[in-house]
């Protein structure tokens, strides 16, 4: 989740808890304020009431031009003990002018007349309704948050942006940079000072980082290049050796196998600088590549090279495939799945390779078991150990497959080992 969402999602929350409880309180006040204004104007009544029929003047007529209604009665000594003096009541009353029942707020007051008779004042005055009152609140709450809410989202979201403008544009440049490549210069300039510091940061790290780039590439050339001369002095001692004096067939044949740890030896120094660079992204250029002829070029070569296995290969063509990559990085990835495919055979076996617009599929025939799926782009995972194979052919391909970000997935069904690449559309020119 992005900051700014996180951000406004919790204001949202805050500000619904603070705008109920607000909406709570008003409305309990003016509840109360309503009552309290009621109460007085009872009180006031009750007591005009009272005196009148203590002093034995007239009472007012019920039809008084105002809202308050009242009735007196006698009541008994068991009413006296369980009621209260003064009592305060919401209540609905019928009035007789409207024909109708409407709330009202009610006081009832027990006093003494002259005789010593205890009677019950009932006063009462239509009040507002509180279910409408509620409603009304309710919607001018709603509305009130509503108008609240998003004027505050807005003007936080402004801020936010207007605040994060310095970090979005460090995020942009960084996301945008490249080791060992030539990147534009940050141009960040901001007030803030936290801002600053971080561009300070990032701009020391990019540096460290790019002469320990430098130094691991010349520690690289540098170790790939010392190691292949002595090995291919060895190689060229054996070969005189071999060549010059006088062996035995033993002796002879130990030679032979020395060639060939050296030759291995090689192709591994070879293999692991060409990983080397593939993971330190030193193969910038991109060109349009077809697949197609990649693999037609390629099965020459290793059909050559494999006729003593009779393996035949098909070749379905759905349609053309073109790329962007790197010449070689492109040649790499199918020479080494297609190698692969002919190490991980048995004989007189089948190589299926599909080919559509956008996928590029690899299937063999093979007496082995499925490979482990979590394993199998490993360096020197090998399975069941095959002559010829060195162990990083699938880690080349997967390093670069993760650099042109293709996915790649392999499964095992009915005895045929699958590699199935798909290509993601911006590597992929219109044809």
């Amino acid at each position: 989740m992005k900051l700014i969402y996180r951000i406004l999602l919790r204001l949202s929350i805050v500000l619904s808890i603070l705008l109920t409880g607000w909406a709570v309180y008003f409305y309990v006040n003016i509840i109360n304020e309503v009552n309290d204004e009621t109460d007085d104007s009872l009180e006031d009544f009750s007591e005009m009431i009272i005196k009148r029929v203590l002093t034995g003047e007239d009472l007012p007529v019920y039809d008084n031009s105002t809202n308050n209604s009242f009735h007196i009665s006698e009541i008994d000594d068991e009413y006296l003990r369980s009621h209260p003096m003064l009592e305060y009541l919401d209540e609905m009353i019928f009035i007789p002018e409207k024909n109708e029942t409407e709330p009202a707020r009610t006081l009832k007051t027990i006093f003494r007349n002259r005789s010593g008779h205890y009677l019950l004042l009932t006063v009462s005055v239509p009040t507002i309704d509180k279910d409408d009152l509620k409603e009304a609140v309710l919607y001018w709450i709603v509305l009130l948050y509503i108008i609240l809410l998003v004027t505050i989202l807005a003007i936080n979201i402004w801020v936010y942006y207007r605040s994060m403008k310095p970090l979005y544009t460090l995020l942009d440049w960084f996301d945008s940079y490249m080791i060992g490549m030539k990147n534009r210069p940050l141009q960040n300039d901001t007030n803030v000072q936290e801002f600053r510091q971080l561009n300070e940061a990032v701009t020391r790290h990019t540096k460290r980082t790019e002469a320990a780039f430098e130094l691991q590439k010349q520690f690289i050339g540098n170790a790939s290049h010392e190691l292949q001369t002595p090995l291919a002095i060895c190689q060229n001692r054996l070969e005189i050796l071999a060549d010059s004096s006088p062996l035995t067939e033993e002796q002879l044949g130990e030679i032979i196998k020395t060639q060939q740890t050296i030759r291995q030896a090689s192709r591994l120094n070879k293999s692991l600088l060409f990983l080397s660079k593939i993971d330190n992204r030193q193969f910038p250029e991109s060109t349009r590549i077809s697949i197609q002829q990649q693999i037609k070029t390629l099965l020459e070569d290793f059909e050559e090279i494999y006729a003593h296995r009779n393996i035949s290969v098909i070749l379905s063509e759905h349609a053309p495939l073109h790329v962007f990559m790197h010449e070689a990085l492109a040649s790499a990835l199918v020479s080494n799945l297609l190698k692969n495919a002919f190490v991980h055979n048995t004989e007189n076996g089948k190589i299926m390779i599909d080919i559509t617009e956008s996928q590029l599929s690899i299937r063999n025939t093979s007496d082995d078991h499925p490979l482990d799926g979590t394993q199998i782009f490993e360096r020197f995972y090998q399975g069941n150990k095959k002559k010829g194979s060195s162990g990083l052919g699938l880690s080349i391909v997967d390093a670069i497959c993760k650099m042109y970000q293709i996915a790649i997935r392999y499964d095992f069904r009915n005895g045929l080992h699958t590699f199935i690449l798909t290509f993601p559309k911006k590597n992929r020119p219109f044809r």
